[in-house]
């Protein structure tokens, strides 16, 4: 485990950077954002995430990379939602049209605390204030990356709150198990009998769809690679796993059939954003030494289903004072 300085803010915070190892990972994680910069498996050579080998990359051309989302990931129509009886009106970051992952300043582009840490874990913390992008109460989340036996990536989130919110942290990392230019011949599994329809601005419609006979049933192994009228099916859509959290269980899989390297996903969480990355657009190199062109990464967003609060039967987000909200993942990879 190492500790090093890795960058500065804009505001003359100093960025650091940990290293983790352990079950055959090397993890390196940033307090700017408890970004997962670089991820590795023994005895491959490529990395395992999209990412930037230098901090100044991140403000200027991240789309998320690695990044920890919230405090609700996702879009929120309009940046409107009514709980206990109150309106609230968050930040429009998104093309002033809808609020994403937080807001301009949200928790993915903060420094974090760097509370505790070992040869294969690290923790960090963050206090969210009342009024942040527009939320009610203040929040404090605590996220914990574990590299336990077996290629396991464990990522636990835990938060608490003085007032009644919406929380939903997620992780953001853009997955590739190959040194492939794109991802669309990797084959993906997600164990979801229905998914939700999105409208021009990727706002749910309120519909819950069954994906029988749909370019969205992934529930028998297969290539993401899909044309559709258009092209390639442009994926960014929540798979609905369940209405509330679970006890961890495999929710996907995927595979590459070019490395030989799969990666199961486990979670507690009720839904799935699937993203291919077809708007990535950076242009500085990568950690690969180029630029990243669309579709070089895949997203497995584990979290409540998007624009929840807005639609009756949807997976919520409320966290009220006395609670915990704990949500686990786990990123398995397996290498044959």
């Amino acid at each position: 485990m190492t500790i090093e300085a890795f960058g500065q803010t804009a505001e003359g915070e100093t960025v650091h950077r940990v290293t983790i190892k352990g079950g055959g990972l090397t993890a390196k994680i940033m307090t700017w954002g408890a970004t997962l910069q670089d991820l590795r498996l023994d005895g491959h050579a490529s990395p395992l995430t999209l990412g930037f080998p230098d901090f100044e990359s991140y403000p200027a051309h991240s789309p998320y990379f690695g990044q920890t989302a919230g405090r609700h990931a996702n879009r929120i129509a309009g940046g409107r939602f009514v709980l206990d009886g109150v309106a609230y009106q968050l930040e429009c970051n998104e093309r002033g049209i809808n609020h994403l992952h937080g807001g301009s300043a949200g928790i993915a582009k903060r420094v974090w605390t760097l509370e505790s840490h070992g040869a294969d874990h690290a923790v960090f913390s963050i206090i969210d204030p009342d009024g942040q992008s527009g939320y009610p109460g203040t929040v404090k989340i605590e996220a914990r990356y574990e590299l336990r036996a077996g290629g396991c990536m464990a990522i636990t989130y835990t938060s608490v709150t003085d007032r009644p919110t919406l929380v939903n942290i997620a992780h953001h990392s853009y997955f590739t198990l190959d040194d492939a230019d794109d991802i669309l011949d990797h084959e993906l599994m997600i164990a979801a009998d229905h998914y939700l329809p999105v409208d021009a601005n990727q706002i749910p419609t309120g519909e819950i769809r069954d994906v029988d006979g749909t370019d969205f049933d992934f529930r028998d192994l297969r290539a993401i690679r899909r044309n559709g009228p258009d092209g390639q099916v442009a994926y960014d859509h929540n798979f609905c796993l369940s209405t509330e959290r679970q006890p961890v269980r495999t929710i996907a899989l995927a595979r590459s059939m070019r490395s030989g390297i799969a990666m199961e996903l486990r979670s507690t969480e009720p839904g799935l954003q699937f993203y291919t990355g077809f708007k990535i657009q950076p242009s500085v190199a990568g950690l690969t030494g180029k630029p990243y062109p669309a579709c070089a990464g895949f997203c497995l967003e584990t979290q409540s289903w998007p624009d929840s609060p807005n639609h009756e039967g949807f997976a919520g987000a409320v966290l009220r004072p006395g609670e915990t909200l704990v949500q686990h993942t786990e990123h398995v990879f397996i290498q044959s």
